[in-house]
């Protein structure tokens, strides 16, 4: 997956796990058929699911849906007329995937190395970003808009950007500043059936969704993983 940048001209990070461990699954009666959408896309019990209204597929990839990130722990910034959107993450395969999503969206992108194996994906200062970034800006400090709401396609990219998935739970990570967001975005995502309490951990506040019914509400939400997630960093339904 071709990358924009690096900016400080390192190669781009290695993929975790390598991409020959993520062939799709054989079909049965030995037809070997392309899948375009990775490595779930092939399974059978994917074919007659029906889209939700609020998930990831259910519409095209828009700039307003980086609107995740910001509830996240995305920062902001803005340079006249224009704004950047920048995060930091801490797996490789993250950053592959956040470029992708964010330049399925005309948003420029590029990385550099952050330090402690950890990487910043920032987007070009851009005309294109500056009603959303300027609508987020509570002086220095993000704040969620009066009109914020969550759907399957931010919530898809917070969970790239700053998700973990644990044996019976996913944790979705505030990031800095997140007591100024905690109330908004816990409206958000009870508003599509997503109820959680914000918890302290090691990395800040974060979100707990647990629960089998939760799970699968989240798993249907955000979709099918990109090919080069990890198995166990995403969630499914069970």
């Amino acid at each position: 997956m071709p990358l924009t940048g690096p900016v400080d001209g390192e190669p781009a990070p290695g993929l975790f796990p390598a991409p020959e461990l993520l062939a799709p699954p054989a079909i049965r009666g030995g037809t070997n058929r392309a899948v375009g959408r990775g490595v779930a896309a092939a399974r059978s019990d994917d074919a007659g699911r029906q889209l939700t209204f609020f998930g990831a597929e259910a519409a095209e990839p828009a700039v307003a849906d980086v609107a995740g990130l910001l509830a996240g722990p995305a920062d902001i910034s803005v340079m006249g007329g224009t704004a950047r959107l920048a995060v930091v993450v801490d797996d490789a395969w993250r950053v592959h995937v956040l470029v992708a999503e964010l330049e399925a969206r005309h948003l420029p992108t590029s990385w550099a190395a952050a330090g402690g194996g950890r990487h910043t994906v920032r987007t070009a200062y851009t005309r294109v970003l500056k009603p959303l970034v300027a609508a987020w800006l509570n002086g220095p400090a993000k704040h969620p808009p009066d009109a914020f709401h969550l759907d399957g396609r931010g919530l898809r990219l917070w969970l790239v950007a700053a998700g973990a998935v644990m044996d019976s739970d996913v944790l979705l990570r505030l990031g800095p500043a997140a007591h100024q967001r905690v109330a908004s975005v816990g409206a958000a995502l009870a508003a599509v059936g997503l109820p959680a309490v914000p918890e302290s951990g090691p990395d800040g506040l974060a979100y707990r969704i647990t629960g089998r019914r939760l799970l699968n509400r989240f798993a249907e939400l955000v979709g099918d993983p990109p090919p080069t997630v990890p198995h166990t960093a995403w969630p499914y339904r069970r």
